[in-house]
């Protein structure tokens, strides 16, 4: 069986660092990406099953890499989970939904929180 394969965008190499190693040792695939620029040509090329989204990252929004993600014909269909220690998904509920977020995780978060995070949302593409 595939392992599934995981796309994590996030400007803190320390913490996309950690973070890949919890899902490689939860079974997943991991894409890591620290500039921003590159996350949609990195998508479309290697069709990572999800994305975990920072929404503040340098030079730009996580907000808008969703919305480039859901316009984009090759990442359409691959679910967005946003993750932020500076907003509630109650203060931004709108905007993630018009810029095609399908979930909020709030940092920091637990292996076991991203984990289920993830299979949920991995779950409802099935």
């Amino acid at each position: 069986m595939r392992r599934k394969k995981v796309m994590i965008v996030d400007d803190d190499k320390e913490f996309l660092e950690e973070l890949r190693e919890t899902l490689f040792l939860n079974g997943y695939e991991v894409i890591k990406v620290d500039d921003p620029h590159r996350v949609l040509d990195l998508a479309g090329n290697n069709k990572p099953d999800i994305i975990l989204l920072d929404l503040k990252i340098d030079h730009s929004s996580g907000f808008e890499i969703a919305d480039e993600l859901s316009r984009f014909t090759r990442t359409i269909d691959i679910p967005v989970v946003a993750m932020t220690g500076f907003f509630t998904e109650n203060e931004h509920i709108s905007l993630m939904g018009l810029c095609g977020i399908n979930k909020c995780i709030t940092k920091p978060f637990s292996a076991e929180q991203i984990v289920t995070a993830i299979e949920s949302e991995l779950r409802k593409k099935v």
